[in-house]
């Protein structure tokens, strides 16, 4: 099976530059999970690395989708099975660096999906709906969910791989070998990192930025349905959220708990070599790299 490094952790933990840094040393190319940064046009509020920060690196599954179409899990791992032969065919190391815990482990973990092409009358027909209704639809089919009501994005793929007659819990079959690297802070110092990030983005002209989306026709449910940036600066200028500060401390409380579902997430998987980044996390994941190509040659 073909070797695959992933780095992953939190948002404003200093995954893509730690990916970069990793991906000059071992020759590598980068598939960026991230479900927000497959959209073109999402830059500032999806934290999408800049052409001058990938230092050359090839960076893959960025700006392949126009917002307001639909990008789901299947299709993620679709493309990153089309990916990894590709990259190691030209003889380098297929990375994948990213937050979004749910796209890793379809990869990492041989989610078993359907190999049917996606319907795209039905995403279609969801895409029609309100995020309400298509909540309600979700609950009717699985009264359990643990998918939130105001996720319209991961509601609709849900309602997909229900269509496509995927199990809501898939089974697995590891198709690649992998060693993951986990990046975090202390609650604290991660709490200052998002806030610091938070003020450069919004300096450098995110407000702006989903403006520009609003001018050009994305639709504001879609907008609200990526969550955190998109949802609360679309509030704040739709006027649902008219006061700056309110917005501003609203959505800083958002990312710190959705930081701490991330870690909720990734805490579930018990192969992941958390890196100390109050000392060298670039020196230790060098070693846990090496070291793990000696355990599989």
């Amino acid at each position: 099976m073909q070797k695959v490094v992933a780095v992953v952790g939190t948002n404003a933990s200093g995954k893509s530059d730690l990916g970069v840094r990793l991906a000059l040393a071992f020759n590598g190319e980068i598939i960026s999970a991230d479900s927000r940064q497959v959209f073109r046009g999402l830059d500032l509020g999806s934290g999408k690395i800049t052409e001058e920060e990938m230092q050359g690196i090839p960076h893959h599954m960025i700006d392949i989708r126009d917002p307001g179409e639909f990008f789901s899990m299947a299709d993620f791992q679709r493309l990153s099975f089309e990916l990894i032969p590709q990259i190691a065919s030209r003889g380098h190391l297929p990375m994948i660096v990213g937050g979004t815990g749910l796209y890793v482990d379809s990869v990492l973990d041989g989610y078993n999906l359907s190999d049917t092409e996606p319907d795209l009358a039905y995403r279609a027909e969801l895409e029609k709906l309100s995020t309400p209704e298509l909540y309600d639809m979700l609950l009717k089919l699985v009264p359990d969910t643990d998918v939130t009501a105001q996720n319209r994005n991961r509601v609709m793929r849900m309602l997909e791989r229900i269509h496509d007659g995927d199990s809501v819990v898939p089974t697995r079959s590891k198709k690649v070998d992998s060693l993951r690297l986990g990046v975090s802070w202390p609650r604290e110092l991660l709490a200052d990192r998002i806030e610091e990030r938070l003020i450069r983005r919004l300096d450098h002209g995110m407000i702006e930025e989903v403006q520009g989306l609003l001018d050009r026709g994305v639709s504001p449910d879609f907008l609200l349905g990526l969550g955190l940036e998109y949802r609360y600066i679309t509030l704040y200028l739709t006027g649902a959220m008219p006061d700056l500060n309110e917005m501003h401390e609203k959505l800083a409380q958002a990312i710190r708990k959705f930081a701490k579902r991330q870690m909720t997430w990734f805490r579930r998987c018990p192969d992941i070599h958390w890196l100390n980044m109050q000392a060298d996390p670039y020196g230790e994941a060098c070693q846990a790299v090496h070291d793990f190509f000696k355990r599989l040659t």
